[in-house]
């Protein structure tokens, strides 16, 4: 694609420190050796919000967070959000993190463990029964409490005109030898939005942007990526790690992208050099969408914490009330939170603890990033 002047926006996300005080007790920190999780800040725009001040920074960003998308999404889309939406979200109530590819989904790679989600706002791309289908998507970030003061280990953007999105993972447990991995996730970012913008027009290829931008990325650390774009096959994505994306239509997650893990809480990793996983283990995937479908992507701080159904129930609500996705993202991010504060809840990774051995309830207080973009149509010229 060509280069424009699309910003990206990071934030650093701590996801590792599993801190006792709001679980029973077992302190999961990555496993420590040559894979860490952790990561730092610095370069493009950052957009984060912590808890004392639960608003999101994208006053001065290139999308905006403005109500023409009221209008945008509402009349072209009132038709399908307001009847099936409903309906189907009524009977979607499963509580366990189901995986699998719907028809017509298309996988490239190794298929590691089970899960299955994307978010600030922009434009995107896809001829769909006479009409250009668009991503409009809206971001929120909130570091780990401890972490407030240095914004976190998680990183993510949002390119306007090449409508794509991204988010990375820092490894925490780099800290144990006084590296911060927030600066690799940042950079790694950075450099995907550089090499998305350097790709040719009409041929964006994920598997080659994260290979620029891992052999650019030259900060000490580790992290996870997700990268997603919308192109005129659908959503175009790579994965590598435990942060992901979830597809909803309909009120139901018809598709969530798998986690990667070498173990329990031990997720794959790209490190500067060749020390950690390779971008060739990274998963990618070919996803048709239609106007409607809302995508969440989001660091291992949301996903640990809230099932698929409870981001569907959030969407589903925010889009019957006409909210932006920034607002939608906002939201899901603070019961996020709320469900990582809740020492008796048995969450996501509590179960995923039980079922590896572990004696650990309630959620995993972490960086929490949520990237939300709503598929919408424009009648083609």
């Amino acid at each position: 694609m060509a280069t424009s002047p699309s910003k990206a926006v990071l934030g650093d996300v701590y996801v590792d420190d599993l801190v006792s005080s709001c679980s029973s007790g077992v302190d999961f920190t990555k496993s420590a050796g040559v894979y860490f999780k952790d990561r730092t800040q610095r370069g493009c725009l950052r957009a984060s919000v912590n808890l004392r001040r639960p608003q999101i920074l994208c006053g001065s960003l290139s999308f905006g967070c403005s109500s023409a998308f009221d209008s945008d999404w509402r009349s072209r889309n009132s038709g399908s959000l307001h009847g099936p939406w409903l309906k189907s979200f009524c009977s979607s109530s499963s509580t366990s993190c189901s995986a699998g590819a719907p028809h017509g989904v298309s996988f490239e790679g190794s298929q590691p463990e089970e899960q299955l989600a994307t978010s600030t706002i922009s434009p995107a791309v896809l001829f769909f029964s006479g009409k250009t289908l668009k991503m409009i998507s809206g971001s929120c970030y909130l570091p780990h409490p401890d972490k407030e003061e240095t914004g976190g280990e998680d990183a993510h953007f949002i390119c306007r005109e090449e409508q794509a999105i991204g988010v990375a993972d820092g490894v925490g447990g780099w800290a144990d030898v006084g590296v911060n991995a927030g600066l690799f996730a940042q950079e790694l970012i950075s450099n995907s939005v550089r090499a998305i913008q350097e790709e040719p027009k009409g041929s964006f290829d994920p598997k080659r942007v994260l290979e620029k931008a891992h052999s650019c990325t030259k900060s000490k650390g580790s992290s996870t990526v997700c990268i997603i774009a919308l192109t005129d096959k659908g959503l175009h994505a790579i994965n590598l790690g435990d942060s992901g994306f979830i597809v909803v239509r309909d009120g139901s997650t018809i598709f969530r992208s798998p986690v990667q893990q070498h173990d329990f809480n031990f997720t794959y990793q790209l490190e500067s050099g060749n020390g950690g996983d390779l971008p060739s283990s990274a998963e990618v995937f070919v996803i048709p969408v239609a106007p409607g479908d809302v995508i969440v992507a989001g660091t291992d701080g949301l996903f640990d914490n809230l099932y698929n159904n409870e981001i569907s129930a959030v969407v589903v609500h925010a889009v019957r009330a006409g909210l932006e996705p920034q607002v939608t993202a906002q939201r899901i991010a603070a019961l996020a939170r709320e469900r990582a504060l809740d020492k008796t809840r048995l969450s996501p990774f509590a179960a995923a603890a039980q079922e590896a051995g572990f004696r650990y309830y309630g959620g995993k207080l972490d960086d929490i990033t949520v990237v939300v973009s709503y598929i919408t149509s424009s009648t083609s010229e």
